[in-house]
């Protein structure tokens, strides 16, 4: 017999309990902030990746930004959200824990707990608010249609969830079974979650006093795709009783078909990568080439977009002489920068194509 953890036997704790390193009031980002200690090289390719923007805004084309958590985790919210408002880019994604911390910081204005000392005391991410409301936002919004970050950005925009009564959730999975099997299943894991955990039908309000600090929830108001791409057991969500793998998987599918058809609309555009997370190069490759598969049988080709790839550390890899690096973080950037003649760029090393 195959033994599974029984993760209602968990001690959870309130997130209140814990200590975090990150307050929003005191370590945010302010848009009157300059960047600093930036090399005469990286002021030129910031001019000359505003330029590129400007010509993808005017031709309506795809301007993504994609980062790991630690974007948002350093407060950058203020920035990402002008961006947004100001119509400079189109589509944002991250992974898992950059949704995780942006919520965090719409709920109670701080986040990022102290990962080494938790896991030696057995309660690194161990947490009922954000297990419990961010499990279930993705459960409702699984049987709502909505992606990953939409259905997070959602709950934190409204406040709260609506739960319906588990009568209608099964009266509708009767009479979509045979014409909407996706939704009918999404009815009946919503309704055995209800059951389960005995929540009551209604408005479940969820104060979020930071909520204009929350970048997915700004998005949302905004109609602008924030997606999200994570992975099974990376996130502190897996940790609590909550998580339901069919939400995930059915939130974070229509995440990655959204983000795809972003990059479908790259010709002209601009695409941003800020960090080393492995989550954009994997999630780019794929979505390019189902997107340039389908130009190819219209007779057309994506090869007119401009890619800046921004990393912590610094790197002198000549990606034309030597080929593709040993990292496989970017291998997948290198196979794709060799084979297309798109431009590319980073702040740290030579990566113009």
């Amino acid at each position: 017999m195959i033994n599974f953890l029984d993760r209602k036997q968990l001690d959870i704790r309130r997130l209140n309990e814990r200590k975090n390193k990150i307050i929003f009031d005191r370590d945010m980002i302010s848009l009157s902030q300059k960047p600093q200690k930036l090399s005469n090289e990286a002021h030129a390719l910031m001019e000359k990746t505003v330029a590129r923007i400007r010509i993808a805004k005017e031709n309506k084309s795809s301007i993504m930004l994609t980062f790991g958590a630690h974007t948002i985790k350093n407060c950058m919210a203020p920035t990402l959200i002008e961006l947004m408002q100001s119509g400079w880019v189109t589509h944002l994604a991250t992974n898992g824990a950059g949704i995780i911390h942006d919520w965090e910081i719409a709920f109670q204005g701080q986040t990022s707990e102290d990962v080494r000392a938790n896991v030696g005391r057995g309660q690194f991410g161990i947490w009922e608010e954000t297990g419990r409301y961010i499990n279930l936002a993705l459960i409702v919004g699984a049987f709502e249609n909505l992606g990953y970050g939409e259905s997070v950005g959602k709950m934190i925009a409204s406040e709260g969830l609506q739960i319906p009564e588990t009568d209608i959730l099964y009266d509708i999975a009767r009479k979509c079974m045979q014409s909407e099997p996706d939704k009918a299943a999404a009815a009946i894991d919503f309704a055995g979650v209800i059951q389960r955990f005995g929540l009551q039908a209604g408005f479940m309000s969820i104060p979020h006093p930071w909520k204009q600090y929350s970048v997915q929830a700004q998005a949302y108001n905004l109609g602008i795709p924030f997606t999200s791409h994570p992975m099974f057991g990376h996130d502190i969500i897996y940790t609590h009783p909550m998580n339901h793998g069919a939400a995930v998987g059915r939130t974070a599918l229509i995440d990655f078909l959204r983000y795809a058809a972003s990059v479908a609309n790259l010709d002209d555009g601009v695409y941003m990568s800020v960090g080393s997370a492995v989550m954009s190069p994997m999630v780019f490759e794929k979505s390019l080439s189902m997107s340039q598969n389908l130009k190819i049988k219209e007779g057309k080709h994506i090869d007119n977009h401009y890619m800046l790839i921004v990393d912590l550390a610094e790197s002198d890899w000549d990606w034309q002489k030597n080929g593709e690096p040993p990292s496989p973080c970017v291998c997948s950037y290198s196979s794709l920068l060799r084979k297309n003649p798109h431009q590319s760029v980073s702040i740290y090393g030579r990566l113009e194509i």
